[in-house]
């Protein structure tokens, strides 16, 4: 298993934080993982606490001072950008494994492991707040997808689609795409999907959406994509995989989840809102 970054090691003690530790933490968090190579009396003055405040905090992560944090965190930026191709080439030849039945086994754990890490490690704040905007019909719903993320942008709004109204995919086209980025408004929610080697549009679009006034809901790798920066929700998954290509398997667990909390929450409402598209999909004989 991967190391916990230590974004996600941040995240989950905002809540037993002390106050002034707190703001540090929201600082790092704010600007990651660039502010983490600040000096600590720029982070203090950011955060408009005391330079011990900021050593504190790091001490309080498990780190032996400030500058095993930067060192840790440089690690870590290495691993963030890392592509399947250099993963393959650090592993070395045989890294992933050969035999059939090792393989198989090696999945087995590795998914297993990071399917319990992830679905216990979601902020219960964080996922009620996904599943709050997402059940408010008087939001309007974009899905992005990335290169591979695309596909499972598509499997969530094919679910929304048949639970509620006003669900719309991000164009391929260009004209199309900047025609829905310009008519953004502060009713629309933008649920971006974006992993390790992010890319630079979704950033733009994530910016583009809060300007708006609107809400962005950001799945992401444990590495945290840029975009959590300006997200309102952030559910980050562990990415675990018996290959040099990150695994989709926890992402996909969280939004099966997802739906399921959808589906109780819009109750007898989405029940009509299926049952109309059923009828609908028989009359045009798709059924």
């Amino acid at each position: 298993m991967v190391p916990s970054p230590i974004a996600e090691d941040i995240r989950r003690r905002l809540g037993i934080l002390a106050p002034a530790e707190r703001k540090v933490a929201r600082i790092l968090l704010a600007s990651y993982p660039s502010a983490g190579f600040e000096t600590v009396a720029t982070i203090a003055d950011r955060a408009g606490v005391s330079a011990p405040t900021v050593l504190r905090f790091v001490t309080r992560l498990g780190y032996t001072g400030f500058p095993d944090f930067q060192a840790a965190l440089r690690r870590e930026l290495d691993a963030r950008t890392a592509s399947p191709l250099s993963l393959y080439t650090t592993a070395g030849d045989g890294a992933f494994g050969h035999s059939t039945d090792g393989i198989v086994a090696q999945s087995s754990t590795l998914f297993a492991q990071a399917l319990t890490q992830t679905l216990t490690g979601i902020p219960r704040h964080d996922f009620a707040g996904a599943l709050a905007l997402l059940s408010d019909r008087r939001r309007r719903i974009t899905l992005v997808g990335g290169r591979f993320t695309h596909l499972l942008a598509r499997y969530l709004g094919l679910h929304l689609m048949q639970l509620r109204d006003d669900i719309r995919f991000l164009p391929d086209r260009d004209v199309e795409r900047t025609a829905l980025l310009a008519t953004l408004t502060k009713r629309d929610v933008a649920v971006v999907f974006d992993y390790r080697r992010y890319e630079e549009d979704k950033l733009a679009i994530a910016q583009l959406v809060r300007e708006s006034g609107g809400k962005v809901i950001v799945f992401t790798d444990m590495w945290l994509s840029p975009i959590t920066a300006h997200a309102d929700v952030v559910l980050s998954h562990r990415v675990d995989a018996p290959s040099p290509y990150d695994s989709l398997v926890p992402t996909l667990a969280v939004v099966e989840t997802l739906v399921a909390a959808l589906v109780t929450s819009l109750g007898d409402d989405a029940h009509r809102h299926m049952k109309q598209g059923e009828e609908t999909a028989r009359r045009i004989q798709l059924v």
